[in-house]
């Protein structure tokens, strides 16, 4: 998980949105997974490192994201690093992975990609078993249900 392209970090982003979309099934109003995420790690990293840090680490993400992702235009970054026009990107998450749009997929892996690059892949999963406490980031083949 060394690149912000790698198969392994995309099949990351994709287990922790499956994760989110399961966990949400049962939340109201129902968000998008994509966005639970976002705010998972937003949650996590204003608390290791501050909001600014967070902010400029998801405005760089989005604006990398936009020139994969062009429906991601509409989404902004706000001065308190809340993402903003992202839950109208998307449908309402049941169960079904297939659902999320691959912009939020794309958002989350370059947000994921930069935390590796500043804060390294140990802290960064120390980061991400912070926000799911419940999820399992080593064992992919898990037969628990909760692996992320």
């Amino acid at each position: 998980m060394n690149t912000m392209n790698s198969p392994e970090l995309r099949d990351l982003v994709r287990r922790l949105l499956a994760y989110e979309a399961n966990v949400g099934e049962n939340s109201e109003p129902m968000e998008s997974a994509t966005l639970r995420v976002y705010e998972k790690l937003h949650q996590s990293l204003d608390a290791l490192a501050g909001g600014a840090a967070f902010g400029s680490l998801a405005t760089r993400a989005l604006a990398l994201a936009k020139e994969e992702a062009p429906t991601l235009g509409v989404a902004q970054i706000a001065a308190n690093g809340s993402i903003q026009g992202l839950s109208e990107l998307e449908p309402q998450i049941t169960n079904d992975l297939d659902r999320v749009g691959e912009g939020g997929v794309i958002l989350i892996g370059h947000l994921l990609g930069l935390l590796l690059i500043f804060l390294g892949e140990s802290l960064t999963l120390s980061l991400l078993r912070t926000a799911w406490p419940g999820a399992s980031f080593d064992d992919r083949n898990s037969g628990n249900g909760r692996t992320a």
